[in-house]
C-alpha cells in the first residue's frame, strides 16, 4: 500500500477516506496581490471550516498553499490534531506573480533541493513534511520562471515520488506544463491538473484526459464562472468517454467569502451535501 505524507506523519493511502484534493486553510498571498479576500489568516475561522468538513464525513484534505502563498505548517498541524482530519501540506509554487526574488536567483537544482527538503526533512525548520508538489502557469502563457520551477518540480518528484499538482490560470496552458513533465519521463498518472472547470471546452478536456492525467474540477458552487449544470454535463461527458477514474473533485474555496468560518459561503460542506447528490441524480 502506498504511503501518503500528512502533517502528522505518514499514513497508508487506504486510510484517506473521503477526500478534498485542493483546498486552502491558511494562506497569506504576497502584498502584490491586492485582492485580500484571498487571505485566510484566522486560525479559529479556518479551524471552524475544517470542523464543518469533518462533520459531513470528510477525512482527508489537501491544503494547497505554497512557498509563495503564505503557507503555515504549524497551524495546519494544530488543526489536524484538533479535528482528526488528515491534512496534507504542499511544497512548490503557485505562479510567477507571487514568486519571491530568490526563485530568479537560484538554479533549478537549488530550487529542487529546497522542495526535497520540505518533503524529506520538514517545512521552514519544522519536522512537518509536505505531501504534494505544486507548480503552475499564468493566463495563456507559461512564464520563463514558471518553466524553471516546473523543471525543478519534476526533479523533486523523481527524487521523492510525491504527487504533482498543476495550477492553471482559467484552465489554460495545461498541455504546455505537461510537456515539461514529459521531458522528464514522468508518468502522466502521477499528475493532477486543476481549475479545469474554468475552461469547459470538451475537446480540450478530453485531449488532456487522453494523456492519462487526473482532471480536477474545483469550482462547484462558483456560479460566477459557470453554473453547476455545465460542470455536471462535462463530468458526464468525461465519464461517458471512459475517464471516470481520472476525475477528482474539490472546491478550492480559497477566499474568505467562500468559507462559512469567515462569514461567507458555500463552505466546505457544499460538495458533499449538495454537489455530489446532484451528480448522482444525473
Amino acid at each position: 500500500m502506498r504511503k501518503v505524507t500528512t502533517v502528522l506523519g505518514d499514513i497508508d493511502s487506504s486510510s484517506l477516506g473521503f477526500t478534498y484534493v485542493h483546498e486552502h486553510l491558511y494562506a497569506v498571498p504576497p502584498a502584490n496581490q491586492k485582492d485580500r479576500d484571498l487571505e485566510l489568516s484566522s486560525y479559529d475561522n479556518s479551524l471552524y471550516e475544517l470542523q464543518q468538513f469533518k462533520s459531513v464525513g470528510g477525512e482527508t484534505l489537501v491544503e494547497a498553499s505554497t512557498i509563495d502563498y503564505g503557507r503555515n505548517p504549524v497551524a495546519l498541524k494544530k488543526m489536524a490534531e484538533v479535528t482528526g482530519v488528515n491534512v496534507i501540506a504542499t511544497t512548490g509554487f503557485n505562479k510567477n506573480m507571487y514568486y519571491p526574488q530568490w526563485v530568479a536567483e537560484r538554479t533549478t537544482e537549488e530550487i529542487a533541493e529546497y522542495m526535497i527538503r520540505d518533503i524529506e526533512v520538514g517545512i521552514d525548520g519544522t519536522s512537518i513534511r509536505a505531501g504534494q508538489i505544486k507548480t503552475g502557469g499564468s493566463y495563456n502563457v507559461v512564464h520563463p520562471l514558471e518553466i524553471k520551477v516546473t523543471h525543478a518540480c519534476a526533479i523533486t518528484h523523481k527524487k521523492t515520488g510525491v504527487p504533482l499538482w498543476c495550477h492553471t490560470e482559467a484552465g489554460t496552458m495545461a498541455h504546455e506544463i505537461l510537456d515539461i513533465f514529459e521531458e522528464h519521463e514522468i508518468p502522466m498518472n502521477h499528475i493532477c491538473v486543476g481549475h479545469l472547470d474554468r475552461n469547459l471546452d470538451e475537446e480540450y478536456l478530453l485531449s488532456l484526459a487522453q494523456r492519462g492525467i487526473f482532471i480536477q474540477f474545483d469550482g462547484p458552487g462558483k456560479v460566477k464562472y459557470y453554473p453547476d449544470s455545465m460542470r455536471v454535463a462535462m463530468l458526464k461527458s468525461l465519464k461517458d468517454h471512459g475517464y471516470i477514474k481520472q476525475i477528482l473533485i474539490s472546491g478550492d474555496m480559497g477566499r474568505a467569502s467562500y468559507l462559512k468560518g469567515y462569514g461567507g459561503g458555500p463552505g466546505f460542506e457544499f460538495i458533499k451535501t449538495k454537489f455530489i447528490p446532484r451528480l448522482l441524480r444525473n
